[in-house]
């Protein structure tokens, strides 16, 4: 039996529990992990009050990410043997697999070995941050030395990836964020600008940052006003990647900006590279030299343990954290 968080109804943190259910034999393609730390992403809590790319067909599992040891393998897959320390990664719908659980069952293709000498509790906080990060800006937005790239709520793990992939290319990230409660960090974190949207104004600074040029790429995890400001920010021929929706009010469509400068404005999720094993396997390959060589290192906000998912949730939805939050499952 495995110890298993699912939701039977839409709604806030407190709608999750704890079901014990039988796990039963990987089948073809999958295999059985043990689970040792889970890292907790935004579209979980989304997915949780129905409110991501798909709605949850109840009652729902959760998670897409996770460190783990390999306990057994289903007919067909190769690569991988019992005791593998390995990376669950986001490459799976939630309605088919969720590695909320102290033993899962999940598709070998979501599956790739753990990077060599970094913890358990680090290896849960890399896959959804910096394949997030590099989909938009090395394989889409071809991000190069002297590039600026504006990154709205920086403080996030998928924004302090973004900052560190921009740096170890050579290219200039600007941070943005809401208050002056994180720039200090954001500054340590590697930013090269750090810019309080509650104090400054957003077009002034980068245009004070980048000589007047404007940045070449925005990543956004917000949308909603404040893209009409990113549109003003950036140059002629610059690209507005959106892989969120954090803002409650509509996102406009800058139309006048977009016919002055030629911009291009985008949605993106890391699902649309996820499953081409030539595009993941350059992104693995990226990360794990950045890893190995210290470019690239994740920032951990927080960690509870599997019995207090709710409150690790409500930590998450209370914007307080800054990087990764990390639930670590006891045997």
């Amino acid at each position: 039996m495995a110890r298993v968080v699912r939701f039977h109804r839409t709604g806030g943190p407190e709608v999750m529990q704890f079901d014990d259910l039988p796990v039963g034999d990987p089948q073809p393609g999958e295999m059985r992990v043990r689970i040792e730390a889970i890292g907790l992403n935004r579209a979980e809590a989304m997915f949780r009050p129905g409110a991501y790319l798909e709605t949850p067909r109840l009652p729902a599992r959760l998670g897409y990410e996770a460190s783990a040891t390999v306990e057994a393998l289903g007919e067909g897959v190769e690569g991988f043997a019992p005791g593998d320390a390995v990376s669950v990664i986001p490459a799976f719908s939630m309605n088919a697999y969720g590695v909320y659980a102290d033993t899962a069952i999940v598709p070998a293709y979501g599956v790739v070995q753990r990077p060599t000498g970094i913890s358990a509790i680090e290896s849960a906080a890399v896959w959804m941050a910096y394949l997030t990060a590099w989909g938009a800006l090395i394989d889409i937005g071809h991000l190069g030395r002297g590039d600026a790239v504006i990154i709205p709520a920086a403080s996030s793990s998928v924004g302090l990836a973004a900052i560190q992939i921009a740096n170890s290319v050579g290219a200039i990230p600007i941070a943005t964020t809401r208050t002056r409660a994180k720039a200090a960090a954001l500054d340590e974190a590697g930013a090269a600008h750090v810019v309080v949207t509650s104090e400054q104004d957003l077009v002034a600074e980068v245009n004070h940052a980048t000589g007047g040029k404007g940045a070449r790429l925005v990543f956004d995890p917000v949308g909603g006003p404040q893209v009409e400001a990113l549109a003003q920010a950036i140059r002629h021929h610059g690209v507005i990647l959106i892989y969120g929706a954090l803002a409650t009010a509509l996102t406009p469509f800058p139309v006048i900006a977009a016919m002055q400068k030629a911009l291009t404005l985008r949605g993106y999720t890391l699902f649309e590279f996820i499953r081409d094993p030539e595009r993941l396997a350059r992104a693995a390959a990226f990360i794990d030299d950045g890893l190995a060589s210290g470019g690239l290192m994740p920032i951990i906000a927080k960690t509870f343990p599997l019995d207090a998912i709710v409150q690790a949730h409500v930590y998450m939805e209370s914007n307080e954290q800054f990087g990764k939050i990390v639930v670590t499952v006891p045997h």
